[in-house]
């Protein structure tokens, strides 16, 4: 079987459901090593059973996206036990209430810019040493249409979407003809996932792809074979889409 991503090491956040596991899943069944975090231990210790029944292996790494800190201790750890990083896919994140915008307070307003924007500063600060040390560095984060549409009562998180999209398109430019590391952002659209069934009570979840069906483009987009950069795949329509994103 052909294991394009064999000996490679991946870093997921917010691995243990949804767009972050099927990803890790596809990762390993590509052969990367792959580098879980999530908050829930027993649901990283599950995600560590399939990867190593899809004959690959894993580092559990439980932690909050809002301990900063540690996302600054996980690069320096990783950089001691590999020395790189090959693919790092920022797909964590939180939707915060559906609510006015006139209405949200300090505290959740800080805890969605934190997890969703903040958070993805951090290991891009902390993992580029190590994408630098890698043959074909790979940079993805999970952004949303939202970030696009300024929808009523959308506000925290489509705000921290579009803080996240300017920031991978700076670090994509900032690195592009220094590095050999490639910055893409993916839009999944409507998919079945938790964080959805949040958002859209009333929808019928078996309408709607599922983050298994996403995964191979998020593994097409890790390969050292991918070449574009500063842009976003947009999963709906399956394009690559270029300075103007979604709008």
């Amino acid at each position: 079987m052909d294991k394009p991503l064999e000996g490679r090491i991946a870093v997921v956040t917010g691995a243990s459901r949804g767009i972050g596991r099927a990803a890790a899943l596809a990762f390993a069944g590509a052969g990367a090593h792959v580098v879980a975090l999530a908050r829930t231990q027993g649901a990283l210790e599950e995600l560590d059973d399939e990867i190593r029944a899809a004959g690959s292996t894993a580092t559990l790494v439980p932690v909050d996206m809002k301990d900063l800190d540690a996302l600054d201790r996980l690069g320096a750890a990783l950089y001691e036990r590999f020395g790189r990083v090959d693919v790092l896919l920022g797909n964590a994140g939180t939707l915060g209430p559906i609510a006015p915008i006139t209405q949200i307070d300090q505290q959740t307003w800080d805890q969605v810019i934190a997890v969703n924007l903040t958070a993805n500063w951090r290991l891009v600060r902390s993992m580029d040493p190590l994408l630098r040390a890698s043959d074909a560095g790979r940079a993805l984060f999970v952004t949303s249409g939202a970030a696009h549409t300024a929808k009523p009562y959308w506000g925290p998180y489509a705000i921290s979407k579009a803080g996240l999209e300017i920031l991978a398109r700076t670090y994509a430019a900032e690195v592009q003809n220094i590095s050999k590391i490639r910055v893409m952002l993916v839009n999944p659209g409507p998919l079945r996932t938790r964080m959805r069934a949040s958002a859209m009570p009333g929808e019928d979840p078996m309408t709607l792809r599922t983050p298994e069906d996403l995964a191979p483009e998020i593994l097409r987009l890790a390969l050292p074979s991918w070449s574009e950069t500063g842009k976003v795949f947009d999963f709906p329509t399956g394009r690559v889409l270029g300075d103007l994103g979604l709008g």
